[in-house]
């Protein structure tokens, strides 16, 4: 009975866990509100668990993660340019990521998830030696981890 117990437990924080997890979408635009080559939001803050679904709004673009910008021991992803592509987040931490055509145009973007900054450095570093070669938007990464020190 004691071992019955354990596993309905085990059963029950599974899925509640994966009842409470959110699906958030980002945008891929060519223009927004006077900015050019963006993701909308630009900076996603979300829990552990939750999944975010990158929205082929404008043609053109893809959502890629840059992998010198991830928590240790996470993999990347990397969608197909004009296509939707979902990501499920179970590691905390800050995600770089970027439109491939564009990346040289500064269309870039962050995702936190949790409170964990255990690469935030490590990703910052990366960002601000990269944003000094893009061609356009070249404090973006910048102001983008303005919002969330």
């Amino acid at each position: 009975m004691e071992n019955f117990k354990t596993y309905c437990l085990c059963f029950c924080m599974v899925f509640c866990n994966s009842v409470y997890a959110a699906e958030h979408q980002i945008k891929m635009l060519s223009s927004s509100n006077g900015k050019m080559m963006v993701f909308e939001p630009a900076v996603l803050k979300i829990n552990k668990g939750d999944s975010v679904k990158w929205i082929a709004t404008q043609p053109g673009h893809n959502s890629a993660s840059i992998n010198e910008m991830l928590p240790n021991d996470t993999k990347g992803w990397e969608g197909a340019v004009n296509e939707e592509i979902s990501v499920h987040f179970d590691t905390e931490g800050i995600y770089g990521y970027k439109c491939t055509p564009h990346y040289i145009l500064g269309m870039v973007g962050l995702i936190v998830v949790g409170n964990s900054k255990n690469n935030f450095d490590v990703a910052k570093s990366f960002a601000l030696e990269a944003e000094t070669k893009f061609a356009t938007n070249k404090d973006r990464f910048t102001k983008y981890f303005s919002k969330i020190e």
